[in-house]
């Protein structure tokens, strides 16, 4: 399991061979075509500030050689905010007092029905708070096999399951799963997480050799920005994608580092990111993996968005609600965050091509499910 390969590597330590890099190592980086973490601890540094052109050069190079000129789209939809854990970021945190939505079969279908009038979306994130209780693996099995008529790829972001339960999924039509470490610092993760199941670390860190354990076709990690030192979390996250790569080589990742946005938490970021480091980061895994997809959500504001979608951003999701039920059954439900990018997805698509990219709603079809390979 990863717990034991993180176990290897120090988070101060990690911290001060980033700070210590040197031009020299930057240009050593940039020169090589297979990088280590050591040189992507480079790009990633202070260091490489100076270099952010010549960076985002070569990533859209690499971009455009393993993705072409396209953007592939999604959506989200909440199908619940109710949640045990007490995550002190969150909007959904179990002791914040509101109402808590559980959408229903019924209600989800409409919501399905909402999304499709938004747009030709084909991609489908399912997001879900953490109770496994009142909406644990049957519920989500029956939310997927509901979706499953209306759109060709379903992905859940919700509490890390067992292989078993994983598998189960698969069989009920899902493709994806994405899963937020949030944090990789161990030593204050219970600062965040300080009660619920999500403050089990190793349950969460290990979730993802889950993942590839239940052949999971694709899985999405990130951490979130606002936490702690940014360039140290996403260096383990980057050692964490290339042991996954090499143990479960048959899957397919994706990566997103979304910066921290305002909530019903009230939590202020200790940890500010600016534009330009988010390019650089994003150069950075773009030249580290050529072949992980990066995706960029609403939490981004349109423009910068719109300047990141030819340098090494491949996914992007559009006109996203983030409460239960936000498109057409629960409009007044508690939003887990705010987003930053309001435009709607014919206006998203639309800059795209302006931008010489297309956007692709559909990337993955039916037919290579295991559920409809075992229905046939």
């Amino acid at each position: 399991m990863f717990s034991d390969v993180l176990d290897q590597y120090d988070w101060n330590a990690t911290t001060d061979m980033i700070m210590a890099m040197t031009s020299a190592d930057v240009e050593r980086a940039l020169t090589k075509s297979h990088l280590d973490d050591h040189d992507f601890m480079a790009l990633i540094s202070p260091a490489a500030a100076p270099y952010l052109e010549q960076m985002a050069r070569k990533s859209r190079a690499i971009t455009e050689q393993r993705f072409g000129k396209t953007i592939s789209m999604f959506i989200p939809l909440y199908i619940t905010n109710s949640c045990t854990n007490s995550c002190v970021y969150c909007g959904f945190n179990h002791h914040n007092k509101f109402k808590r939505v559980i959408l229903t079969p019924e209600e989800i279908e409409q919501e399905c029905k909402a999304i499709k009038k938004l747009g030709p979306f084909e991609n489908l994130l399912l997001v879900t708070g953490e109770n496994p209780k009142l909406a644990g693996t049957d519920y989500l099995e029956k939310a997927l096999q509901v979706c499953r008529p209306y759109f060709s790829n379903l992905t859940i972001e919700v509490m890390p399951l067992s292989t078993d339960d994983y598998k189960r999924l698969t069989y009920s039509g899902l493709n994806g799963v994405v899963c937020f470490q949030e944090t990789y610092n161990r030593n204050r993760y219970k600062i965040y997480h300080p009660a619920g199941m999500k403050s089990n670390f190793e349950w969460r860190l290990n979730g993802f050799d889950r993942m590839g354990m239940a052949g999971v076709h694709k899985i999405g990690m990130g951490v979130l920005i606002g936490l702690e030192d940014w360039r140290t979390d996403v260096t383990m996250m980057a050692r964490h994608l290339s042991y996954l790569r090499k143990t479960y080589w048959r899957t397919k990742y994706s990566v997103n580092f979304p910066r921290m946005r305002p909530s019903e938490s009230g939590f202020q970021p200790n940890v500010v990111m600016s534009d330009r480091e988010l390019a650089q980061l994003t150069f950075a895994f773009r030249i580290f993996d050529p072949d992980v997809d990066i995706s960029y959500s609403t939490r981004e504001d349109h423009k910068f968005r719109n300047n990141m979608a030819t340098l090494g951003v491949t996914t992007m999701s559009a006109g996203s609600r983030t409460e239960p039920g936000g498109y057409a059954t629960h409009v007044d439900a508690l939003e887990q965050f705010a987003i930053s990018d309001s435009a709607s997805p014919d206006m998203v698509a639309e800059d795209l091509r302006r931008l010489g990219r297309e956007p692709v709603w559909k990337d993955w079809d039916r037919v290579f499910d295991i559920a409809d390979a075992k229905s046939n």
